[in-house]
């Protein structure tokens, strides 16, 4: 189940929505962009390698982020494609038996969340049912 962050003043931080910038709100950036926050405040620790190390891991995250979007976005276009030609060749709006298949298969890999990812994978291809 996809669940909202938290900011720190509390309220949710939505996907495609900037975090809240209100009055106790301090995020300032530099004019290269970098964020100027003391460190402990961007990765949680005090502890300079440990720190780095977070952000480190985070640059990682960032990419694997960008490239699951990107993946995301090719997989919706395919999944369009195959539809329309479908239909334009006189077939079915969708094939449930595949449907099915691409379930079962995000299921045995990722559990319970597996199966509510690839939900969102098929709506994205076919639009909502």
């Amino acid at each position: 189940m996809m669940t909202d962050v938290m900011e720190q003043s509390g309220g949710p931080i939505r996907p495609g929505q900037p975090a809240a910038q209100g009055a106790g709100s301090v995020a300032a950036t530099s004019p290269t962009g970098g964020n100027t926050e003391p460190a402990e405040q961007q990765t949680g620790t005090k502890e300079p390698s440990a720190s780095a190390r977070i952000v480190q891991i985070r640059e990682r995250i960032d990419e694997i982020d960008n490239a699951l979007i990107t993946l995301w976005q090719e997989r919706a276009s395919l999944s369009q494609e195959v539809g329309a030609t479908r239909m334009a060749s006189g077939g079915t709006r969708l094939v449930l038996s595949r449907e099915r298949e691409i379930l079962e298969r995000f299921r045995v890999a990722l559990g319970a969340d597996g199966t509510q990812l690839a939900l969102l994978l098929l709506r994205a291809g076919r639009g909502p049912l």
